[in-house]
């Protein structure tokens, strides 16, 4: 312990000279989804249910499963165009329009078979298989009038280079550009063609051709007659003699012309099941008609640049856009109408007083009279739901239950109608907000100032709840190196009591947290608490003690130093600050008051100078001065005087 000395002569000096004194202060990777760049074809195998789709910013094509995901690739197809499969599903054949040719590939391996030349200016681009044979389109780039041609795998059955057969159309105009084709499994050996350019106004824009022979043969053509729109799409319909254009106009061929025979809305884009089922893509739609019918049954929304049905007519496979390119996603329950359904509750709520509920079940496709709707509410009290009374769909659509809401917090209604033959089962909530009761919670013993080491006893009261009576009582000591600390958790006696100690060494926030239940709200209360530091000096080298009237003074002749030991409850940094008096005119005068450094044993040893003089009373105390001395975690404490006299 370092010994600090001070000089009470030069105190003293001073002090007599002036009485005004300033005193110092931390698995396993799954299938890729499949993604293309640019679409070019896409078919569907129904026997090994895969999805086969043309990618042409990558010259090659995948081969999905029905989920989506990449079951294998082949690259080399320059310029892939379109898909087209054998009626065997046994060969996937693909028109590569920069190396003009046909490509056959092993649908089950992927595997190149053969690879067909086409010598044509402009492709081979559309491809369709029909009547033993794949049919394609071409243009020629001198004219910009379209053609057909075919390959006869028969005539090759080793995979060589059969060569192929152009200028298969019937008649000698041909079609504007390289035109579309479309096949139809219920009408096996029939083409449908629409040009993709426009010829000599409205002439030659689309024909059935019958392709089971040797040589096409004329099923129906459009010479005019009355005017079609720009052809973007041509399907044949199933089990009936009209073609679909552009996802749109029904034109029926019976006679072996075209005539007008119905619309549906305006679409771009479509590709009928076998069944007759409809999928139309319309702007950022698909939407999914029965044959003849003008309502969809089903929309999926996002923006789809192509599209084929399953053989089975289960699902939809679509290219749908994405950041990364066009991505296959499978459209499921397409026979099933989605319903719409609302609910409607008050945002907030009075705990223990019922409400309404109202809303709406709607849908394109009727639904069947009586439709009940099962109810839950959720809440605190009953987080994974309780049943309420079904509610019972009124002719108009609209529905109303009431409920009387018993817990705070978030209260949550759901509807949800399950669904039938014709419809997909739809869910909606609501929800409401309902105020919890607040509580009564107190803590006494708020702003006391306790000596050091005295246990003092907090005492919390919380007033009604509903089930919850458990308190927590939390210590946190003044100082960033004491944590704060759990006193006690427990419930509280009969009458909401329930007590804690603290042993008082620092200024102490003592917390009581009442985290409440389903209908009482969490509350909290606090008391500070303050406490002294422990302090005490020691005065040596006196030569007596002896009183002076009343008071008791160490006696110390005048050339003799005091030294004063003082000991003081220990935090890292602390200092005390001695404060010196001198007695003089009949009253004690301040000499001055210097902090210094307590050792980590506490300790403090100041060495006064004497002062040379006899007859001289002064007086000495120790203080801890909170922020001053160099902390802040107790109380402003004073120790005792302690009184000097120095004689000859």
């Amino acid at each position: 312990m370092r010994t600090h000395s001070i000089s009470a002569a030069t105190a003293l000096a001073v002090l007599f000279s002036s009485t005004v004194l300033s005193v110092a202060a931390a698995g396993p990777a799954s299938a890729a989804t499949a993604t293309v760049g640019s679409p070019a074809g896409i078919v569907v195998d129904g026997v090994g249910q895969r999805v086969f789709v043309g990618d042409d910013a990558k010259d090659r094509i995948i081969a999905a499963d029905y989920n989506g995901k990449v079951l294998d690739s082949v690259s080399g197809i320059e310029g892939v165009f379109d898909l087209a499969l054998s009626d065997d599903r046994t060969t996937l054949y693909a028109t590569a329009r920069r190396s003009h040719e046909i490509v056959a590939i092993d649908t089950a391996t992927l595997d190149i078979k053969a690879r067909y030349p086409v010598a044509t200016g402009i492709g081979p681009l559309y491809v369709e298989f029909a009547g033993g044979k794949a049919w394609f389109t071409y243009e020629d780039p001198a004219d910009g009038h379209g053609d057909l041609g075919s390959i006869d795998p028969a005539a090759d059955p080793a995979g060589g280079t059969a060569p192929t057969t152009l200028g298969q159309l019937p008649r000698d105009s041909g079609v504007g550009g390289g035109a579309f084709l479309d096949t139809d499994p219920s009408s096996p050996g029939l083409l449908a063609i629409g040009a993709t350019d426009f010829h000599d106004t409205a002439k030659n824009l689309m024909a059935v051709l019958d392709v089971s022979g040797a040589t096409p043969q004329v099923a129906a053509w459009h010479d005019g007659g009355y005017p079609l729109r720009y052809v973007s799409d041509i399907d044949l319909v199933p089990g009936t003699p009209q073609v679909l254009v552009d996802g749109t106009d029904r034109h029926g061929y019976a006679d072996g012309t075209f005539t007008a025979a119905g619309a549906y809305p305006a679409g771009e884009r479509a590709d009928i099941a076998p069944n007759g089922l409809i999928a139309q893509i319309s702007g950022a739609n698909v939407a999914v008609f029965r044959p003849g019918q003008s309502r969809p049954i089903r929309t999926y929304a996002g923006y789809t640049s192509a599209l084929a049905w399953a053989p089975d007519a289960s699902r939809i496979f679509a290219l749908v856009s994405s950041p990364g390119g066009y991505v296959l996603k499978a459209l499921t329950d397409p026979t099933l109408n989605v319903p719409s359904l609302t609910v409607n509750a008050p945002s907030t709520a009075t705990r223990g007083k019922p409400i309404t509920v109202t809303g709406r079940l709607s849908a394109t496709v009727p639904l069947p009279s009586g439709a009940r709707l099962q109810v839950t509410r959720t809440d605190l009290e009953s987080p994974q739901g309780k049943a309420l009374p079904a509610a019972t769909v009124r002719a108009d659509g609209s529905y109303t239950f009431t409920d009387t809401p018993q817990a705070g917090g978030t209260v949550t209604y759901k509807a949800a109608y399950a669904g039938d033959a014709a419809h997909m089962p739809v869910s909606a909530s609501a929800r409401v907000t309902v105020p919890h009761a607040t509580p009564t919670l107190t803590l006494n013993k708020n702003g006391g100032v306790h000596d050091y080491g005295t246990d003092v006893s907090f005492t919390a009261h919380l007033g009604p709840t509903y089930k919850n009576r458990t308190v927590e009582i939390w210590a946190n000591p003044f100082g960033g190196d004491k944590p704060n600390r759990l006193l006690k958790t427990g419930k509280v006696n009969s009458s909401g009591n329930i007590s804690a100690t603290v042993d008082m060494t620092r200024d102490t926030d003592v917390t009581a947290v009442f985290k409440g239940d389903t209908r009482t709200a969490p509350r909290t209360a606090k008391s500070t608490a303050y406490a002294r530091v422990k302090v005490s000096t020691a005065v040596s080298k006196h030569y007596t003690k002896a009183k002076l009237g009343s008071t008791s003074y160490h006696w110390f002749h005048r050339n003799t130093d005091p030294l004063l030991t003082t000991t003081m409850s220990y935090v890292k940094g602390r200092k005390q600050r001695l404060d010196l008096q001198v007695h003089a005119g009949g009253k004690w005068h301040s000499a001055g008051s210097e902090y210094f450094p307590l050792g980590t044993n506490g300790k403090s040893a100041v060495r006064l100078e004497a002062p040379g003089t006899s007859g001289i009373k002064a007086r000495m105390r120790s203080v801890y001065v909170n922020g001053s001395s160099g902390d802040s975690v107790n109380s402003t404490t004073y120790g005792p005087w302690k009184y000097l006299y120095f004689t000859r």
